[in-house]
């Protein structure tokens, strides 16, 4: 067999793109896969990159962005239209937190995140959530892949499959989690049936030294020159590999490989807060979470498409008891780190095409959890009604959409569907949630599978 002259694979990377432009073909239509720049997108973007705060095992609405007054007449007695969860519930547990009107908007917020509330009037608070199922580990994945069965691509392998990465030395698509992995592990960044190349990178964001946030990110054996000529031969072995064969595994092996080696030295800049200045890291705070959001921030400004920001392994929020307690040292924990994030943002004119999300996989019954006939002061799942706001890149701020009915049970005005909160950010990044598919298994799939509408009225 004769060798070609220039690969597809050299003649891409070459002509200024990589293989993830490939899948772009089918997105865009008439559009070259080749084509680079707004071209890719359906329509003009608002946003060019989304960093998601996701508080795991569902924070309580009634306790943070959806204030219930009825609970406190109904006390200690039993809800009208108290819901089946799943454990048992009983009388109306008022919220023991604070709210307050903030902004010039006057929306009401919990004291549990009172520095967030004060970045108010760019939110929109999305108060009519609904998911499927009260149960951890099909919601998130529905949160995070558009379903709760089947492996489905994650919404940022989706974004990053549509858009790309704008920095080829650093990933699309970073999941950030300290202390280990949260429920589903790396399922909730997964790629799925879309090529590896687009799958999340995981961080484990407890540690400071680049070496231990990545792991292998330096060889103990090789220098750079080295690796570079080690990588050579390895690229060689695998083009000759490929020749014969079509296996998007392959391509994403290589990619990955490449990749790797140029993080080296991207990734030691990126990850390096000690660059920014005294003033910026006290603004953020000094703890694990304040230090991952300041690398975010600067993984954005290098042109990663998402950060997914995971407050803890396993369930932090997810309070069965004593909810007072425990959902106010949680929230000390990002209140900070979140406003910070929202101000440094603004100040760099990066606010404007940058979308924040905020949310769990649910939210909490507004009735108390019951151990046999006892309460232990927390509250169950709750997938009826639950809260997320988004500020940021094409958001009209200071706004509020849907309701919950007077006790926080189940979404009322405008219920939201998963599928409607995912359609809405694709919109936002400049991408038609029922054309942005995937040919897999003889049929075309997409994010928000056959459902979805864009939210429109928190759209600036």
């Amino acid at each position: 067999m004769t060798t070609p002259i220039l690969s597809r694979r050299d003649f891409l990377r070459r002509s200024g793109v990589g293989f993830g432009m490939l899948g772009l073909a089918g997105l865009v239509g008439e559009t070259s896969a080749l084509a680079v720049g707004p071209a890719l997108t359906h329509f003009a973007p608002k946003a060019k990159r989304v960093i998601h705060f996701f508080l795991n095992g569902g924070p309580s609405h009634v306790d943070t962005f959806d204030p219930k007054p009825a609970l406190l007449k109904y006390a200690g007695q039993v809800l009208p239209n108290n819901r089946i969860t799943e454990r048992k519930t009983g009388a109306a547990f008022p919220s023991p937190f604070k709210f307050q009107r903030y902004g010039q908007s006057g929306i009401e917020v919990s004291e549990l995140f009172e520095k967030t509330a004060q970045h108010i009037d760019d939110i929109a608070v999305i108060r009519s959530m609904q998911a499927e199922v009260p149960n951890h580990e099909p919601s998130l994945m529905l949160m995070n892949c558009g379903d709760s069965i089947q492996a489905r691509p994650s919404l940022g392998a989706w974004l990053t499959y549509g858009l790309g990465s704008e920095n080829e030395n650093l990933p699309g698509f970073l999941a950030m989690c300290p202390n280990g992995l949260p429920i589903k592990g790396s399922e909730n960044w997964q790629s799925a049936f879309l090529p590896g190349a687009f799958q999340g990178t995981y961080i484990n964001s407890q540690h400071t030294a680049v070496n231990k946030l990545i792991d292998n990110i330096r060889s103990p054996h090789a220098n750079l020159q080295t690796q570079s000529r080690q990588l050579d031969l390895l690229k060689q072995l695998n083009e000759k590999h490929r020749q014969s064969r079509s296996d998007s595994r392959l391509e994403a092996r290589i990619d990955s490989f490449e990749l790797a080696f140029r993080m080296q030295t991207a990734a030691s800049d990126a990850f390096d807060v000690a660059n920014e200045p005294q003033y910026i890291r006290d603004l953020y705070g000094n703890g694990v979470h304040g230090r991952q959001t300041l690398i975010a921030r600067r993984l954005l400004e290098r042109g990663v498409r998402m950060v997914q920001l995971w407050h803890g392994a396993g369930q932090p929020w997810d309070n069965h008891e004593n909810i007072e307690v425990n959902h106010r040292n949680l929230a000390a924990e990002i209140d900070q780190p979140i406003a910070a994030l929202l101000h440094d943002l603004k100040q760099r004119g990066m606010l404007e095409d940058t979308l924040v999300i905020w949310g769990g996989e649910f939210g909490r019954t507004p009735s108390v959890e019951l151990s046999g006939n006892q309460s232990k002061l927390g509250r169950d799942h709750n997938h009826y009604g639950f809260t997320v706001w988004m500020a940021g890149g094409g958001i009209k701020g200071g706004t509020v959409h849907g309701s919950t009915d007077e006790f926080g049970f189940a979404a009322q005005e405008n219920p939201t569907s998963i599928h409607d909160l995912h359609a809405t950010i694709l919109h936002l990044m400049g991408l038609n949630h029922e054309k942005l598919t995937y040919r897999y298994a003889g049929r075309d799939f997409r994010l928000t599978d056959v459902y979805g509408q864009v939210i429109t009225p928190i759209l600036a």
